[in-house]
């Protein structure tokens, strides 16, 4: 399964309460933060909401999958 990273690039300061609260539900506490999301429907919502405050860059599948099991070709 692919995934998105999220930074927040933007305070959230002086926004709605909603969006505040989106970003929390991505993970994100601060400016400068970044979190690895699952690319599913309920994150894409999420992320639409909060455009204005975040990037987002696609994970390719295969770093995802070397990331999920812990793999690294760092140290070999």
């Amino acid at each position: 399964m692919s995934q998105v990273t999220v930074t927040q690039v933007r305070s959230a300061i002086g926004q709605k309460p909603k969006h505040r609260a989106t970003l929390r539900a991505l993970g994100l506490r601060g400016m400068g933060q970044t979190n690895t999301l699952p690319d599913r429907p309920e994150i894409h919502g999420m992320i639409a909401r909060v455009p204005h405050l975040i990037v987002v860059e696609t994970v390719p599948d295969a770093v995802a999958a070397a990331e999920a099991t812990g793999a690294s070709d760092e140290g070999s």
